[in-house]
């Protein structure tokens, strides 16, 4: 059984009794019995707790900025937030063009919370959610149902159907089961891409920290954090041409 963080600890001791209790109840149902937690009285684990915290963060950080806003005098928060909207606002009018701009909530959010993931195990006594294949998993999810969903919305479900046959209807028995795998496919590609790099990122400071424990540990540290931001950029450009390709006129 992994260590129980601090703010582990505190969620499990606020929430563990009403979490058990649902999880019990759900793994009643068929197929589900796998949810039942093994240790009723600590059922949140270290990489739920993480992510929490990084929903808290972005939920306060959100309502500091609000309480700040000034066209006059911008603080640095301000900035930093302004510049990461337009670089948003940017990459989605490169990858999906016209219309793009209703997506910047969606993958601007997306990317921020992965990188934030991706960068809390950097902090002392918290690890790095994103280095547990759930998390991925569970963005990549996200992602899926997403752009499916706006695509349907595009197209209507028949047009999106006849979207996955291809352009020629001769070709549909062949093409439809290879565009819905492909589909299936990006799912696993963008969870798998995002946890083999961050679980790597995290265990090779580890690694290299009981070997040289001076100066090497800070190189890793440094590439943990380029990794961070550059898995945070792949997990946004991606949906967001998966988005373009869903919503696109022709195929």
């Amino acid at each position: 059984m992994e260590h129980e963080l601090w703010f582990t600890a505190i969620l499990n001791g606020l929430f563990g009794h009403a979490v058990t209790a649902l999880l019990d109840v759900l793994a009643r149902i068929p197929r589900l019995a796998f949810v039942r937690p093994e240790d009723p009285l600590h059922p949140i684990a270290n990489y739920v707790a993480g992510e929490v915290l990084v929903f808290l963060v972005i939920v306060v950080g959100a309502l500091i900025l609000r309480s700040r806003l000034s066209v006059e005098n911008p603080g640095k928060f301000q900035l930093a937030m302004e510049s990461f909207l337009e670089f948003t606002h940017n990459m989605v009018d490169e990858v999906i063009g016209h219309g793009g701009r209703r997506y910047v909530a969606m993958i601007g959010t997306l990317g921020l919370f992965v990188l934030l993931c991706n960068v809390q195990g950097l902090i002392p006594t918290l690890v790095t959610p994103t280095a547990d294949i759930h998390v991925p998993l569970g963005c990549a999810v996200v992602a899926f149902v997403y752009y499916n969903y706006h695509g349907m919305r595009e197209k209507g479900l028949l047009g999106y159907l006849r979207h996955l046959t291809g352009p020629m209807l001769a070709m549909a028995p062949l093409m439809f089961p290879v565009e819905v795998f492909s589909n299936f496919l990006r799912m696993l590609s963008l969870s798998v891409r995002l946890w083999a790099n961050m679980l790597a990122g995290d265990q090779l400071p580890k690694v290299f920290t009981s070997l040289v424990p001076i100066g090497v540990p800070s190189v890793f540290m440094a590439l943990h954090v380029f990794e961070s931001f550059l898995q945070a950029y792949v997990f946004m450009i991606l949906p967001a041409l998966y988005i373009a390709l869903a919503t696109s006129e022709e195929h």
